[in-house]
């Protein structure tokens, strides 16, 4: 019994973070797919409303951050494919985590040729729910 309680110890923790990581990887999943179908509303529902972009220009919001996206991605061949790689998150804590990694937007030359690049992200788990609060994207 005592061996069992002391397993369920150390896995309950493992268990914990595991589901966390799901839940943040659903977050992109989420992007990915949404940004795929062209519904930039969609894509922008992962950032809180007081969230921060920078990129070449600090964007404050998320109204503010889907008229960046709409402004640069204004049609679906603009938009093209998108797909993140190499995605590594690291837990600051219960609430707060940072995911950094690459993204790849697949499209035509016509559309202005593949784009590329690396972002870092912090999300905050607030309402049930994993919020991206600041993204970081060259």
């Amino acid at each position: 019994m005592r061996f069992g309680l002391l397993f369920l110890a150390f896995l309950t923790p493992a268990l914990v973070l595991a589901a966390e990581d799901t839940a943040i990887r659903a977050v992109l999943d989420k992007q990915a797919n949404d940004w795929n179908r062209g519904d930039i509303t969609a894509f922008v529902q992962t950032y809180a409303e007081n969230c921060t972009f920078l990129g070449k220009t600090v964007v404050e919001g998320r109204a503010g951050v889907e008229g960046r996206y709409r402004q640069n991605y204004s049609t679906p061949a603009a938009m093209g494919h998108l797909t993140f790689t190499d995605l590594k998150i690291k837990k600051i804590d219960s609430r707060v985590a940072v995911v950094t990694g690459a993204y790849h937007l697949k499209r035509t030359e016509l559309a202005g040729g593949d784009a590329n690049g690396v972002f870092s992200l912090v999300l905050e788990h607030k309402g049930g729910v994993w919020q991206i609060v600041l993204d970081h994207t060259s």
